[in-house]
């Protein structure tokens, strides 16, 4: 729960913003931070690990282990609302330093002997951190300011527990880092006045309620990974996955998965229905995906992954694709830029082998040229999922150079070419070295008999 003092100048600082930022934004209990320094040198624990929601039993027994002997001076700085986003937001400890809306606080941290920081304490209510101290102490909280306090005469020889309230902004980002700044000059010059006065004291500064309370499940409900299918809308079927000894191995996806058995006959999108996986198998070099459906037709898949030295990594590629219905077999090649990384996907948004064809016939085998197959919105991926919910990456099979982008360049080339044709006539051109001038004697032209 607590650490010592074991950095100094602003890596204390930095280090406690760090751990303040790494926690999740948002969690089912709202939460406030607590630090809490000492001139002392009376705080001394165990630290707890990020992410760990410290309850106010536990705070409780820490504070009375703590000020269980001895007289103490305690000053509360409560303000109406404190987050540990406001930290990371306004101390800037990411960004420049000098806009940070907490130097003194950062000044009082790395000048204590001992320092406890709970990124994320229970709230537990408007009253609950005045009161729990209030029970530790065995004293009730004194409210004080700037003013009361240099007028206040205090028994260091009894517990006191001095309440200093701070205010909290309500509209805008700038408004917000003036009034921190206002609350931080405000525990600057407190704990100047009490330094002088060499009192030692115990601080803690907290919040009466959290600035900023999330939703759990705004955040549970995000997923992570990037793929073409990160989200998932529940009405969009999931994709065919083969497993084998409980681990992923293989997976596709397609809007559509059409055949047709002649260049005359209507599609049929076998996308629509479930196949079973019998006959696919998956290892570190070759993978094959087979897609049995009730229909009678059998869809196949053949994966291999390389090392190719000239990019010195691996690649997959999609080898073949074969169609089985009744007693007809066709097999298609594809030659034509059906690869990618072993580490990604190969996603495209047509694969078939009509029209810009990247499945090719294999062979000359006429069943192959009759049979027609266009996938829709096709994504596979026969090695290195990590998961069995998320594609990797995908490697799209769109060129950066498309016909139109094609046109659009040797179209501007031509007018350049056009313009420079035209600047350099113009730069050619030369006036005639002699006129004619009309009230002067007319230029004679002898003429020859």
């Amino acid at each position: 729960m607590a650490g010592k003092k074991l950095w100094g100048g602003g890596r204390l600082f930095a280090f406690i913003f760090f751990i303040l930022s790494r926690l999740p934004s948002g969690a089912a209990t709202p939460q406030v931070p607590f630090l809490m320094w000492s001139s002392e040198g009376l705080l001394d624990g165990t630290s707890h690990t990020a992410g760990h929601i410290t309850s106010n039993e536990e705070l409780k027994a820490y504070l009375t282990s703590v000020f269980d002997s001895g007289s103490h001076t305690v000053l509360m700085f409560l303000q109406d609302k404190l987050s540990k986003d406001d930290f990371t937001v306004f101390g800037g400890v990411f960004g420049n330093k000098q806009e940070s809306a907490f130097k003194k606080l950062e000044a009082a941290l790395q000048s204590s002997s001992s320092v406890v920081t709970l990124p994320a304490l229970e709230w537990a209510g408007l009253s609950g951190a005045p009161t729990l101290l209030q029970d530790v102490l065995g004293v009730p909280p004194l409210l004080v300011d700037v003013d009361t306090l240099s007028h206040l005469s205090i028994n260091k020889s009894a517990n006191n527990l001095l309440l200093i309230n701070l205010p909290y902004c309500h509209n805008t980002h700038r408004l917000c880092k003036e009034v921190l700044h206002d609350n931080d000059e405000v525990i600057g010059n407190i704990l100047s006045f009490l330094r002088a006065k060499n009192l030692p004291y115990t601080a803690i500064y907290t919040g009466l309620e959290p600035s900023r309370v999330i939703s759990e499940s705004s955040v549970s409900n995000q997923q992570g990974g990037r793929s073409l299918l990160q989200a998932v809308d529940p009405d969009i079927k999931p994709p065919i996955m083969f497993n084998q000894s409980g681990n992923p191995c293989i997976m596709l996806w397609a809007q559509n998965l059409n055949v047709s058995l002649t260049s005359t006959s209507e599609w049929v999108d076998l996308a629509q229905d479930t196949p079973t996986l019998t006959g696919s198998m998956c290892n570190n070099s070759n993978a094959v995906l087979v897609l049995n459906y009730a229909s009678g037709y059998i869809l196949s898949f053949t994966m291999t992954q390389r090392f190719y030295p000239v990019s010195a990594r691996n690649w997959f590629t999609l080898d073949s694709v074969q169609l089985q219905v009744n007693s007809l077999t066709a097999s298609f090649t594809g030659r034509r830029g059906i690869y990618a990384p072993v580490e990604y996907s190969f996603h495209c948004q047509s694969v078939n082998n009509f029209r810009d064809a990247l499945l090719v016939p294999n062979g000359s085998n006429q069943t192959s040229s009759q049979l027609r197959l266009n996938f829709i919105d096709f994504q596979i991926q026969g090695f290195g999922l990590a998961n069995g919910t998320n594609f990797s990456y995908a490697s799209d099979c769109a060129g950066f150079f498309t016909p139109g982008i094609w046109m659009g360049l040797l179209t501007a080339l031509l007018m350049l070419l056009i313009f420079v044709y035209g600047l350099h006539m113009i730069m050619q051109l030369n006036t005639m070295d002699r006129f004619d001038d009309p009230k002067g004697p007319s230029i004679s032209v002898p003429q020859s008999e």
